[in-house]
């Protein structure tokens, strides 16, 4: 039995659909079974990572465990995971887990995470994604009134990924892949910038899109409206002050499941009904 936690976000929905189309038992960790969309057969649990003393039933059975990083009580999560029966981990974390920056809000959570399940005694694999290409996804809004994408940190070139492709290497870790141990530094195939993207998506939607690239100022701005401060700090001092480089292509898909990761086009193809879905 493999638990997935977050089991209705981009990479969770990947995941469950993977294992459970492999033949794997696959219990998905939800706050609502009634509105979580769950493949047939996988098992629905209600659970919060935030509140370890009411996860005994989504433990109660699983060997191997997805999970995702940043939250409260982890050390004693992974306590009673051991206790239960878990066997292995594999975690969710990020390219800036590396710089140990914990006075970095995103940093921290990430260093802090991976940290708690070395010290759990749990077999692990930390799996390191650079920006997801499901990000795109925020444009949504803007394509929903007119053809102008208004693009963040737009001088930053990026190696986004797919979350499928990091759903296939977790996938791997969690079934016997030998990946015990490992970090993993995932990226696609390209490192793109925020125009780049648009282009494409230009492309794929036959619309006449156009990229406006905002300051720095205007990135600042637009994230203070949306995001607690000190994540706003972290995200500047990644992509403005250059402590994060997420430009670097890795080849780590193609070494754990055997084809290259999705290029960006792939993607957006694939997603291409709820872009077309927003127009003005």
């Amino acid at each position: 039995m493999i638990l997935v936690t977050g089991a209705t976000g981009n990479i969770g929905t990947e995941l469950v659909a993977q294992l459970s189309d492999s033949g794997k038992r696959v219990r998905a960790l939800v706050r609502d079974p009634q509105r979580a969309t769950l493949p047939a057969g996988v098992e629905a649990v209600v659970g919060d990572l935030n509140q370890p003393e009411n996860m005994a039933e989504a433990l109660d059975g699983v060997d191997g465990m997805f999970l995702m990083p940043g939250y409260a009580g982890m050390p004693e999560l992974l306590a009673r995971a051991k206790k239960a029966g878990v066997q292995q981990v594999a975690l969710l974390s990020g390219g800036s887990a590396a710089l140990e920056d914990m006075s970095n809000a995103v940093s921290r959570y990430m260093t802090q995470s991976e940290r708690d399940v070395r010290e759990s005694g749990l077999a692990w694999t930390f799996l390191r994604p650079r920006s997801f290409m499901s990000n795109a996804l925020r444009w949504l809004p803007q394509l929903a009134v007119g053809d102008v994408v208004r693009a963040q940190f737009s001088e930053v070139r990026v190696a986004a990924i797919d979350p499928g492709d990091i759903a296939a290497v977790a996938a791997a870790a969690l079934t016997g892949g030998g990946l015990e141990g490992r970090i993993l530094e995932l990226t696609g195939p390209q490192a793109l910038l925020p125009a780049d993207q648009v282009a494409v998506l230009a492309r794929v939607l036959d619309r006449p899109l156009v990229c406006q690239n905002l300051t720095n100022e205007e990135t600042v701005a637009e994230l203070e409206a949306s995001m607690p401060s000190e994540y706003v700090e972290a995200f500047v001092s990644f992509f403005v002050d250059g402590t994060l480089d997420e430009s670097k292509v890795h080849p780590t898909v193609r070494e754990v499941t055997g084809r290259d990761p999705h290029t960006f086009e792939q993607w957006a193809r694939t997603h291409v009904a709820a872009f077309a879905a927003a127009t003005p």
